[in-house]
């Protein structure tokens, strides 16, 4: 058991699109990751995803809406919706999601998540 600083996981890396895990429970992983630029459209048959913006700004696009989050905000897309998150500027975000599960919806292109 021990706390862990977002800030201070943030601070050692500076990739984009490239989670880290910081911490787990209950089977899920508990990630942090910089965005800027657009990520592809993507979705998760079998998992919900849980995006929570820690600063910046974070454009997510669903289906057909755009939807902005700002700080403090979190958003849950279903299992299966199709979506993409965006950020024109770098944004840091919290994310949270069954152990295994990638980021890209599919193993083949799914980022590797160091734990950091």
């Amino acid at each position: 058991m021990e706390k862990v600083n977002l800030a201070e996981k943030l601070s050692q890396f500076s990739e984009h699109w490239a989670p880290r895990v910081v911490a787990s429970y209950n089977g899920n992983d508990v990630m942090v990751v910089k965005f800027v630029g657009e990520f592809p459209f993507h979705d998760h048959p079998e998992t919900d995803d849980f995006f929570m913006v820690l600063s910046g700004e974070v454009l997510l696009d669903v289906e057909d809406q755009t939807h902005v989050l700002r700080p403090g905000e979190i958003f849950v897309v279903p299992a299966g919706v199709t979506h993409r998150p965006r950020a024109e500027a770098e944004a840091h975000v919290l994310l949270i999601a069954p152990q295994g599960t990638p980021n890209t919806g599919d193993p083949a292109t799914a980022a590797a998540k160091p734990r950091s």
